[in-house]
């Protein structure tokens, strides 16, 4: 019996997506639920199971954008293992090596005047890639030096490129990434935190966190929080652009953004308002290992009304992060430095954080982003007041 295996549908607003790699050969006998393709949407990555077991024949080539129920594969579900198939693509083959020789072109010869000729042998210099602008196209000694590279040796067989396509995904994300520079009226405010009331909450009762709820008592959640309180008091900075109309939210969609193996991925925390310390951090950990993991699913993705990407875990100091649309804002974290600050008139060193909101400034006014951002910074320099209600242990379920 063959089976003809099609394309199941990624998600409600997909119709299309790109056969990533085919992780088995034509001819190949593949067993049931083994991952025989990673497939692209414009939104993430998901693997494709055989649904049967048998001999399985490709009817698509990596690189194809194809529709959703589009047949890719046919399985022989009649035929028998055999040991002595072809070996999977992700078996690497050896590979001889490849010798690479450049010819030069004898015709190139007749047109070097005697100069340049003597500083093309002295400096090995690869004259076919030379455009001579003497007369009859002739190669004077200037072109040789104007053409000559600055340092280095063109010729070098090491000096090697490779072009790859870029995935869909990677392809939608640029793409949205430009439609926000181009469509949006995107402004950038900025401000510094002193981290030092949370360093001293992390250190006291990190362990006790950590032993009672089995996870760690990370930043993402004072940030989290700090960024629902200032959402319900700047509801602009949680609404977006829909045409010639304004939709404001009552609840706040957090999206997060997570370094994935295929590049950037924003999963949302849903109704983070109804959250507190506990299940923003195991909400923020599961997030983040599906994202890893390659297990994310487009609706894990979609939907967010405001987002937070933390640049610090890779070192940067500042940024101006781009909006993720249709959201029209964004924080931005950075890294965590001790530097000189002026404390009820002394210097004192402290750990401090620079943020940024970028935001759309057709719906949100410089007084609503500058408000937005100091209530930020109020609320993670006082977060046993302001975020707790100065009841720590209650705040972090302890007790």
């Amino acid at each position: 019996m063959i089976l003809e295996m099609q394309i199941p549908s990624p998600g409600e607003s997909i119709s299309e997506v790109e056969i990533a790699q085919w992780l088995v050969a034509d001819g190949e006998y593949v067993e049931k639920d083994q991952i025989i393709a990673e497939i692209d949407s414009d939104k993430a990555t998901l693997e494709l199971p055989a649904e049967q077991a048998g001999s399985i024949t490709l009817k698509a080539d990596e690189g194809d954008v194809v529709q959703v129920g589009q047949v890719v594969c046919h399985i022989d579900t009649s035929a028998e293992s055999n040991s002595k198939d072809k070996p999977s693509k992700n078996e690497k083959a050896p590979q001889e090596k490849a010798e690479v020789e450049i010819e030069v072109d004898n015709s190139k010869s007749d047109l070097l005047s005697p100069a340049a000729r003597k500083i093309a042998d002295e400096k090995n210099i690869n004259v076919n890639e030379i455009k001579g602008t003497g007369k009859g196209g002739r190669i004077t000694k200037q072109d040789i030096l104007l053409g000559k590279p600055a340092m280095g040796n063109a010729t070098n067989s090491n000096r090697a490129g490779n072009r790859s396509k870029l995935s869909m995904l990677r392809r939608k994300v640029a793409e949205r990434l430009v439609s926000v520079k181009n469509e949006t009226a995107m402004l950038t405010t900025f401000n510094e935190v002193d981290m030092s009331a949370i360093f001293e909450l992390r250190k006291k009762y990190k362990e006790k966190f950590k032993a009672k709820h089995g996870v760690n008592l990370g930043f993402m959640s004072f940030f989290t929080l700090a960024s629902v309180r200032a959402l319900q008091e700047f509801p602009a900075v949680n609404s977006m652009i829909d045409g010639s109309e304004m939709i404001s939210y009552n609840y706040c969609d957090i999206s997060i953004a997570v370094s994935g193996p295929k590049g950037l991925m924003v999963p949302v925390i849903r109704s983070a308002e109804e959250l507190k310390f506990k299940g923003v951090e195991l909400e923020v950990k599961r997030l983040a290992e599906r994202a890893r993991d390659g297990q994310i699913t487009v609706d894990e993705m979609t939907g967010g009304t405001f987002t937070i990407s933390n640049g610090g875990v890779f070192g940067s100091m500042l940024s101006t992060p781009i909006i993720n649309p249709p959201q029209s804002a964004i924080l931005g974290m950075h890294n965590i430095v001790e530097r000189p600050i002026a404390v009820n008139g002394k210097v004192e060193i402290r750990p401090v954080m620079y943020l940024a909101l970028s935001y759309d400034h057709r719906i949100i006014d410089g007084r609503e982003s500058v408000g937005f951002l100091v209530h930020i910074k109020e609320a993670l320099e006082n977060p046993t007041e302001i975020l707790m209600n100065n009841k720590i242990e209650k705040a972090l379920e302890l007790s």
